[in-house]
């Protein structure tokens, strides 16, 4: 039997507005509104599974899901850069911005590396691999590209190359040995 993970995007947020990294905050009404629009086309599962973060789980609650909160599914650490606008980032620290922008291993901000939340990434996709049930979780851009390039074995340095937006779904499919991207819907 093939088993399905689907991957939601947390929906938007003042952070995601005012081109900011996030601090632990609720989705906004645009957010609220477009999830609610969603719901109705999104599959149903019994096994539905959120990221500890306030925007994931309202994300979870506007989509219509019951979640429960799995730590695997937490966003990228940005350390002392959570809650700054990438402008004001890039204003203060050009080279910090750059050095992260430009390498998996770098992380200027106190948080974890790309390649440290690739790597995390690869580890939940492992744990959920044998499952052999439809799984939705519900996450953040950041897991999700992560997640991806864990799924078909890329290189961290394709991590920027990848576009997920507010509410974007992934599928993947496995056969209980390998993962398979089935969509991209932004």
């Amino acid at each position: 039997m093939q088993s399905r993970l689907t991957f939601i995007a947390n929906a938007s947020t003042p952070a995601v507005r005012a081109a900011a990294f996030p601090l632990d905050e609720g989705i906004d009404e645009f957010g609220r509104r477009d999830a609610a629009a969603l719901a109705k086309a999104m599959p149903r599962s019994r096994v539905v599974l959120t990221s500890p973060a306030a925007r994931a789980i309202e994300t979870a609650t506007a989509l219509g899901f019951e979640a429960a909160i799995d730590e695997g599914l937490r966003d990228l650490d940005l350390g002392r850069w959570a809650g700054r606008t990438l402008n004001s980032i890039a204003s203060a620290e050009p080279e910090a911005l750059e050095s992260w922008l430009s390498d998996p291993g770098a992380a200027p901000h106190g948080g974890e590396t790309v390649g440290d939340l690739i790597a995390r990434s690869a580890n939940w996709l492992n744990d959920v691999l044998p499952r052999q049930e439809n799984v939705i979780a519900i996450t953040h851009p950041a897991v999700i590209r992560a997640a991806l390039l864990a799924a078909i074995k890329a290189g961290p340095e394709s991590f920027w190359h990848i576009d997920i937006g507010p509410l974007s779904v992934v599928e993947l499919s496995s056969n209980g040995l390998r993962w398979t991207v089935r969509a991209i819907k932004n």
